[in-house]
């Protein structure tokens, strides 16, 4: 498995009434968190695109533990989880600066041709070497 670790403060306009960041900025996150990743590790979705795939997500999930705050740190851990499919499987945990764990989440994306936008079932050649070059295969 690759795990990327990112920091991030927390916006005033991410917060609700209560003061509180708004749930779906959580998603937001978890994006954030991917593409790091993606830059850190080559495949980035500008790396994808420039393959001649997409990866839309068709999951995506989060359990949320602590609220975070406007002014508040936190990091992001995103973990890359190796699948024989052709699919990208990512989890996530996102932590308060007291290093407490506020939420989780999962994402699962395939590969789909950018022309006919088809399913690829198999990995894509550029998937296969991502693969073999960070030594998942």
């Amino acid at each position: 498995m690759l795990t990327h670790t990112s920091k991030f403060r927390v916006r005033f306009n991410e917060t609700d009434p209560l003061g509180i960041v708004w749930h779906g900025h959580y998603v937001t996150y978890l994006e954030d968190g991917r593409e790091a990743f993606g830059e850190e590790f080559g495949i980035s979705y500008k790396d994808i695109q420039n393959a001649g795939l997409f990866a839309p997500i068709v999951k995506c999930t989060v359990d949320y533990k602590l609220p975070l705050r406007h002014g508040d740190w936190a990091s992001i851990e995103t973990t890359h989880h190796n699948q024989l499919a052709a699919k990208l499987h990512f989890t996530y945990k996102i932590f308060n600066e007291k290093e407490e764990l506020v939420a989780t989440g999962e994402t699962i994306q395939v590969f789909t041709d950018q022309e006919k936008s088809e399913l690829f079932l198999s990995n894509p050649p550029f998937f296969e070497d991502w693969k073999r070059k960070n030594n998942l295969i």
